[in-house]
């Protein structure tokens, strides 16, 4: 079974899964929770662009293939 990595790194449900396993793992190793709510804001607006790239990236293909729809009629 091979994994859509696309589909897993535009999901918010992973991002909110990934960040919901790493908050507390670092509490736990003791890190301050200054540092903790730093790294969790940088999971998640790392997220937002993957998001955003991925997203973008799927519409310009789109667009391209509607464009070449037009041009075959």
């Amino acid at each position: 079974m091979k994994i859509d990595w696309k589909r897993k790194l535009s999901s918010r449900k992973f991002w909110i899964a990934l960040t919901g396993f790493i908050a507390p793992l670092l509490i736990m190793l003791g890190i301050p929770e200054s540092q903790v709510a730093q790294v969790v804001a940088l999971i998640m607006s790392g997220s937002v662009l993957i998001a955003y790239i991925l997203a973008e990236g799927y519409i310009d293909a789109k667009a391209i293939d509607c464009d070449f729809e037009d041009l075959e009629d």
